[in-house]
């Protein structure tokens, strides 16, 4: 089942690109967050869409708000991802859609292609916002900081 707005963040476990174990839920939340689900590492809309995170990390991190890119890609490809492109932020992998599948994310293509889809969660573990888009990248940016203005 797909969690919507006003729904809790669940607690799950995921590791980073340096094999960390991050946790994630309200019991783990130090301020607000974005959760931004990819299909893959280096390919073009996903390479897009990093970009945009990591040319307006600097507005999240004033906002206080932490960024973390998810795919089901292992923690050696998102090493050489973020190093490709000086990513300033975290990458999670979700092995075995562990994460995607506690949200409910949906796929596209008739099921085929993870989905690229942006959570927006405040400091107390609440979604307060979601976007779901596969072929605007770049926007899921520009939605991002619109709604952690209103967070103040």
């Amino acid at each position: 089942m797909a969690l919507k707005v006003g729904d809790t963040l669940p607690s799950v476990e995921v590791k980073d690109e340096n094999d960390a174990v991050v946790k994630l839920g309200p019991s783990h939340m130090t301020g607000p967050m974005v959760l931004y689900f990819y299909p893959k590492d280096d390919t073009p809309g996903c390479t897009k869409e990093a970009c945009s995170f990591r040319d307006s990390y600097a507005s999240f991190t004033d906002a206080g708000v932490t960024v973390y890119g998810v795919s089901g890609d292992s923690p050696k490809s998102h090493r050489k991802f973020i190093e490709k492109y000086r990513l300033p932020f975290s990458l999670l992998s979700d092995k075995g859609n562990t994460l995607r599948k506690a949200i409910g994310v949906p796929t596209n293509l008739l099921g085929l292609i993870p989905g690229r889809v942006t959570y927006i969660i405040d400091k107390h573990g609440k979604i307060v916002h979601i976007f779901n888009s596969q072929t605007q990248a770049e926007k899921h940016v520009a939605e991002a900081l619109q709604v952690i203005e209103t967070l103040g």
